[in-house]
C-alpha cells in the first residue's frame, strides 16, 4: 500500500523535525510503501491530499492539528484515499475522538494496523468539516487564539478567562426538520465528534457513523455557574447540564442577528447572518483505532454525575434566589412609589 504524510511543519505546539526519523522507524515498511510532502502555504495540504487521491495514495496521514487534518479531509472526501492522523496539535479535537494517541510511535501503530471506516463529515454553508463548527462564544474565541503567537491549552483558557465574563450572548433562530425555535445562546456548536480538543466534551454522545449532527445550546449563565459548566465540559457531563440544551438533527439552518466568526475544526471565518449545517454520510474513509472508545463508553461514572448534580443543583438554587432578589426589588419600587404619590 502508498502512503504519503503531509506534514504541516509550523502547526500545533509539537516540533517535528524528529518525526521523519520515527516514521522511518516504526512504519510497516512491509506493508507500506511512503513518502513525506511539507506544506508551504495555507490551504495547501488540501491541493496535496487532492492529487494523492487521484494519484491513487492509498492512505495521507495528516501531521499536524485539526486545521491540518481539516484541509487534508477536505481533499479525500467522496474519494477511496483513506485520511490518517498523527495529531501534533494544540487540542488534537478529531484524534482524542478517535482514541489516536497523541505519542507518535503509538499514532504510527495505529496506521500499521490500518483499520478503515468510512465516517460521516459535516458542511457548514458548504465548508467541510470533521469534528465541530460554532459560533457565538467559541467562534470568538477562536478568532482571537487564532491571531495570538502563543499556543496550547493555558492560552485558550487565558482567552476565555479574559473575555467570557464580558461577551454578550446573542438571539439565534435555529430551524430543523420542521421545528424552529428562538434561543438566547452563549454559544451553538454543531458536533460531528465528541469535543473541542484537550478533552474538552462539547457534545458527549456524539458519533462520527450515526448520520446525525449534535446541536449544543449554551443559554445565558453567570459568574457562579462558570465552575459547573467548566466541571461538565471536561468530565462529559454537559448534556445534563441546565445551562444546556441539545438535540439532534441531519440539518439544520441557523438565522442570527449579524454576521460574525464560526469556526470549523477550530478554524475561525467571518460568515452572514444564515448558516445551514449538514451531515454526509459516510463520505470518508478513515484509519480508526480498533480500540477506540464509542459514545456508550465515554458515560461518566458515578462520581463525576453526582458532582454534576450536586454543581446542578447549587446554580438552580442560585437562579431561583437571585430571581426572588428581583422580585423583591421590584415589589420594594412599586411601594416606594404609591408611598410617594
Amino acid at each position: 500500500m502508498k502512503v504519503l504524510f503531509v506534514m504541516n511543519p509550523i502547526s500545533g505546539a509539537v516540533k517535528k523535525s524528529g518525526i521523519p526519523k520515527l516514521i522511518d522507524q516504526h512504519i510497516d515498511k512491509d506493508r507500506f510503501e511512503y513518502n513525506i510532502r511539507y506544506t508551504e502555504r495555507a490551504g495547501h495540504a488540501e491541493i496535496i491530499a487532492r492529487e494523492a487521491a487521484e494519484a491513487g495514495i492509498d492512505i495521507v496521514v495528516a501531521v499536524g492539528g485539526d486545521g491540518t487534518i481539516n484541509e487534508v479531509g477536505r481533499g479525500l472526501i467522496h474519494t477511496t484515499t483513506a485520511l490518517s492522523v498523527i495529531p501534533c496539535g494544540s487540542g488534537n479535537g478529531l484524534a482524542r475522538h478517535l482514541s489516536i494517541p497523541v505519542n507518535i510511535k503509538k499514532s504510527i501503530s495505529i496506521l500499521n494496523k490500518c483499520q478503515i471506516h468510512e465516517l460521516d463529515y459535516c458542511t457548514i454553508n458548504e465548508h467541510p468539516f470533521f469534528c465541530t463548527c460554532g459560533m457565538g462564544f467559541d467562534a470568538f474565541i477562536s478568532q482571537k487564539f487564532a491571531s495570538s503567537k502563543r499556543r496550547g491549552p493555558l492560552k485558550y483558557i487565558e482567552e476565555v478567562l479574559r473575555e467570557g465574563l464580558n461577551y454578550e450572548p446573542e438571539i439565534y433562530q435555529i430551524e430543523d426538520e420542521g421545528s424552529r425555535h428562538r434561543y438566547q445562546a452563549y454559544l451553538v456548536t454543531c458536533a460531528n465528534a465528541s469535543q473541542y480538543g484537550n478533552n474538552a466534551y462539547i457534545a458527549p454522545q456524539a458519533s462520527m457513523s450515526d448520520g446525525f449532527l449534535d446541536v449544543i445550546i449554551m443559554e445565558p449563565f453567570g459568574f457562579m455557574d462558570a465552575a459547573q459548566v467548566s466541571f461538565d465540559l471536561m468530565n462529559k457531563t454537559l448534556d445534563k447540564s441546565s445551562k444546556v440544551k441539545t438535540f439532534k438533527s441531519k440539518h439544520v439552518v441557523i438565522h442570527r442577528q449579524h454576521p460574525g466568526p464560526v469556526h470549523f475544526d477550530g478554524d475561525p471565518l467571518i460568515m452572514g447572518t444564515d448558516l445551514e449545517v449538514a451531515v454526509i454520510e459516510h463520505g470518508i474513509r478513515v484509519v480508526c483505532n480498533e480500540e477506540a472508545e464509542d459514545a456508550s463508553r465515554r458515560e461518566p461514572n458515578a462520581i463525576q454525575n453526582a458532582v454534576s448534580e450536586l454543581l446542578n443543583d447549587i446554580s438552580d438554587v442560585h437562579s431561583s434566589i437571585r430571581h426572588q432578589r428581583r422580585n423583591v426589588m421590584a415589589f420594594n419600587k412599586r411601594l416606594w412609589r404609591r408611598l410617594n404619590k
